[in-house]
């Protein structure tokens, strides 16, 4: 071959090879290799600050609970939320390509599995003799002093006759996390009436609440309604950075004595 029919070939290969770079980002979805962190970063760059960086919800709603992600299919339903926004709610829009959409899909996705096999994965019942290793007297100590319980939680009050209100391995998890406490929400609608009660439904449309008589509410998000929200287990977060296995087991302790 001759030395200018070398060079053109070379010139027509680098062409091919920079239009083939700049299409990757269009890759149709199901043709795209996805690695689950590039979905996690791209997630926490774009959506982190609203919806937590793993989607479990901060100012914006949980996501790894929506109904929206759990109905979609490789970006489906999640890529038109994105690049369209949610004006009138304060979600901006992203433009971002098919392959990018299917990356946070992906990650939102196995988020979500991931709960879901953790729940399946809780025992259903454990030998309390194998929990009970810790002291109870040291766990009212720490219950009163260090652990500062009291400041939210009474013996004789909300946490009356709590041992035999949950199963050992239950009332044990729920001291590291008590996942069983939603937020406690106070939403103010285009009326001026308030509403308070537990959060019982949240995703990017729709917020539902359970007041203290037993009735839900939904609301739609926007329309002029007031949303305040307050995490009970905001406390027991805090403490996993401070408290020991010890404090853990003897507070599981001084609980199984409130029978």
């Amino acid at each position: 071959m001759s030395s200018p029919a070398i060079k053109t070939a070379a010139l027509l290969l680098a062409a091919a090879a920079c239009l083939a770079a700049q299409d990757s980002d269009h890759i149709r979805p199901q043709q795209a290799s996805v690695a689950p962190s590039e979905g996690k970063s791209l997630f926490q760059q774009n959506c982190g600050f609203c919806h937590g960086p793993d989607g479990r919800g901060a100012s914006g709603p949980d996501l790894i609970r929506s109904t929206l992600v759990s109905h979609d299919s490789h970006g489906d339903l999640i890529g038109p939320v994105v690049r369209n926004g949610r004006p009138q709610k304060g979600m901006p829009a992203f433009p971002l390509s098919d392959l990018r959409i299917h990356q946070i899909a992906d990650f939102l996705h196995s988020e979500a599995n991931q709960a879901a096999t953790v729940a399946r994965r809780q025992p259903s019942d454990y030998p309390l003799e194998s929990l009970l290793v810790g002291s109870a007297d040291a766990g009212k100590q720490y219950f009163k002093g260090d652990g500062k319980c009291s400041q939210c939680h009474s013996p004789s009050g909300d946490l009356a006759h709590i041992a035999t209100k949950y199963k050992p391995i239950d009332l044990q998890s729920r001291i590291v996390l008590p996942s069983g406490s939603p937020p406690i929400l106070t939403i103010t609608d285009a009326s001026g009436q308030t509403f308070e009660g537990e959060q019982v439904y949240a995703d990017e449309f729709w917020t539902s609440l359970r007041d203290r008589n037993g009735w839900t509410h939904t609301f739609r998000r926007g329309d002029n309604n007031k949303v305040k929200s307050h995490e009970p287990a905001g406390a027991h977060l805090n403490l996993l950075f401070t408290y020991t296995d010890k404090n853990i087991h003897d507070l599981f302790a001084y609980l199984e004595t409130l029978k």
